[in-house]
């Protein structure tokens, strides 16, 4: 194969990623940060260089690599592509080399620490999973041996890079008992939680942990729920179905994210009904991720979702204030970057609900202080994060603004809202105070059937889809939704 196989398809990629950028009046973003250089290639891996070891970090923070690695696939039709990323050392500074060892260093005292202070697991959990995890719980920075790489998972997602807080603390200790004992405590087991909450870096974790402590030889898969169905659709379309069940029904560990994306899929579904039942057989691992509770993805079949329900199902929350400003704050030690503490603060306080926007606004002001040449101030900062904030308040809306809007504007009371009432009157505005709370906020069925005076998740599914569909055949409908958007996104702005 010529060693620049892939290269036109490279082109090619980059090229429409760049003219999406200037679509979206953001080139100057799309020349920041898309500094790689094409090296070589190999029949499933392109590799590449970048200037810095800080433009790297950055380039994955941002998801940049996977952006120009999902387009390659898309146009080659080939989905076991990766992009290795390899950084030019002549372009790193000795002190920067020196910097990065340092900070290693303190980080994993500072996490050794932390440690420490994270043993009890979540209260609602049973007695039996805290024992065992507790038990299992160890400290990783101890452990910690030189990485190897796996080719599918990204090397960054360790759980020495993690860091647990009330939110994530029973994820985190079970993700840890089941890289250390793959395939006997928890299998399968499930992350679910809202976009940027960390479940993704949880789940490579895992693989990475197991192919660093004497995994290698073991297959270990990590694929998109979207990769997985793109596969399985091309091998029946290429008669190569009995090739895809070999290679996925003889893994030893299979880290498949975003599972909600195969509703509707029946076929695939089976498929991975059949891949999960062999799995299961011969005690390979198996990890999923969900934005929400398993129960609630619609057009899911019944024993799908009953196999991925057998076992540890594991909700991450948001984090609270002094987790955000402790990920920033170690984000920063790790990058050998000097960021003020107010700067910190102002992000922690901004950005609640998402940690890779948190980390987005971070890298953001370091990336400028390193452009400028000197650290800058708050007020430089507040301008530069505008835009992140801005799109962060949909993010930040609470469901008490949602109701209180929504009931305003229909001249009830909340607690009617909330009631069981089955008048016209209160039946829509609670129909679409739950379909806007479900557009603008990662809240569950489950949990929004509590804050509706204790329904149902099926209740409020239905009360969704209802005003869904209504929506289709009913364009004033969908201009009277919007105004109340805009109405909420106000009323947070004067309350904020």
């Amino acid at each position: 194969m010529s060693e620049n196989y892939y290269k036109e398809a490279w082109n090619y990629a980059l090229n429409e990623i760049h003219n999406s950028y200037k679509d979206q009046g953001k080139e100057e973003d799309f020349i920041l940060w898309f500094k790689m250089k094409y090296i070589d290639d190999t029949i499933d891996t392109i590799n590449v260089s970048v200037p810095s070891l800080f433009l790297k970090t950055m380039m994955d923070n941002r998801g940049l690599l996977k952006l120009v690695q999902d387009k390659i696939r898309e146009i080659t039709d080939q989905h076991d592509i990766v992009i290795n990323c390899i950084v030019n050392e002549e372009n790193v500074s000795e002190s920067e080399k020196n910097q990065k060892k340092e900070n290693e260093t303190k980080f994993q005292k500072s996490a050794k620490d932390d440690k420490k202070s994270i043993r009890d697991l979540e209260s609602d959990k049973s007695e039996s999973h805290s024992s065992d995890l507790e038990k299992d719980n160890f400290n990783i920075s101890e452990s910690k041996k030189e990485i190897k790489k796996h080719p599918l998972l990204q090397e960054e997602y360790t759980f020495d890079t993690f860091i647990p807080g009330e939110n994530s603390t029973f994820a985190y200790n079970a993700s840890v008992a089941t890289a250390k004992n793959p395939g006997k405590q928890y299998n399968p087991i499930l992350l679910y939680g809202g976009s940027g909450l960390g479940k993704t870096h949880l789940m490579q974790a895992i693989g990475n942990f197991i192919y660093s402590n004497g995994g290698e030889k073991l297959k270990i898969c990590y694929v998109s729920a979207e990769s997985f169905t793109n596969e399985f659709t091309t091998a029946i379309r290429e008669s190569k179905v009995n090739s895809f069940k070999n290679k996925y029904r003889n893994l030893d560990v299979l880290l498949l994210d975003d599972i909600h994306f195969l509703q509707k899929k029946d076929a695939t579904q089976e498929e991975l009904f059949y891949t999960f039942n062999a799995l299961h057989e011969k005690h390979a691992q198996m990890v999923f991720t969900c934005d929400r509770p398993i129960k609630e993805i619609q057009n899911m079949t019944e024993r799908l979702i009953t196999r991925l329900s057998n076992g540890l199902c594991i909700d991450l929350l948001p984090p609270n204030y002094e987790t955000r400003v402790a990920i920033l704050q170690k984000k920063v030690d790790l990058q050998g970057k000097t960021v003020s503490p107010e700067i910190i603060e102002y992000i922690a306080k901004n950005i609640e609900t998402n940690v890779r926007e948190l980390e987005a606004a971070l890298m953001k002001i370091i990336g400028y202080a390193d452009l400028i040449g000197t650290n800058i101030s708050l007020e430089i900062a507040k301008g530069l994060l505008k835009d992140i904030l801005n799109s962060n308040i949909i993010e930040n809306i609470s469901l008490d603004t949602i109701q209180k809007v929504i009931a305003d504007n229909y001249q009830i009371s909340v607690s009617d809202l909330k009631s069981k009432k089955r008048d016209k009157k209160f039946v829509i505005p609670r129909q679409i105070a739950i379909y806007i709370a479900r557009e603008l906020t990662e809240i569950s069925y489950t949990e929004l059937g509590d804050k509706f005076g204790g329904k149902d998740h099926s209740t409020i599914m239905t009360a969704y889809k209802k005003i869904q569909d209504s929506i289709k055949t009913d364009p004033s409908l969908d201009s009277k939704i919007q105004i109340y958007i805009r109405e909420i996104k106000n009323f947070k702005n004067k309350n904020s």
